[in-house]
């Protein structure tokens, strides 16, 4: 899945894909993300979820502004899965 970037997409991208897991990632960048790759929705359990090509993946609790260690690195596998790669960022 080839998916352009704009400003504000790449650099919440450069966060997520930071060392050390940067903790200040807000959900509303996030969520803006993920609606590049497909549909992203708030579940009745206050999850956030993404659905691509009929496969839904759950992100956790959203009940604070920002994601934790966990939620960052599933955002990441899910992004990397997207072909989304650190060292494609930078361009």
């Amino acid at each position: 899945m080839s998916i352009k970037l704009d400003h504000q997409h790449r650099i919440t991208a450069q966060k997520l894909f930071g060392h050390p897991i940067n903790h200040n990632i807000q959900w509303i960048d996030v969520c803006s993300l993920l609606g590049r790759f497909g549909e992203v929705y708030e579940t009745h359990r206050s999850n956030w979820a993404v659905s691509v090509d009929g496969e839904t993946i759950s992100f956790g609790s959203t009940r604070t502004r920002d994601l934790t260690e966990d939620q960052v690195i599933k955002v990441r596998h899910f992004l990397a899965s997207c072909g989304v790669k650190e060292g494609v960022l930078a361009a």
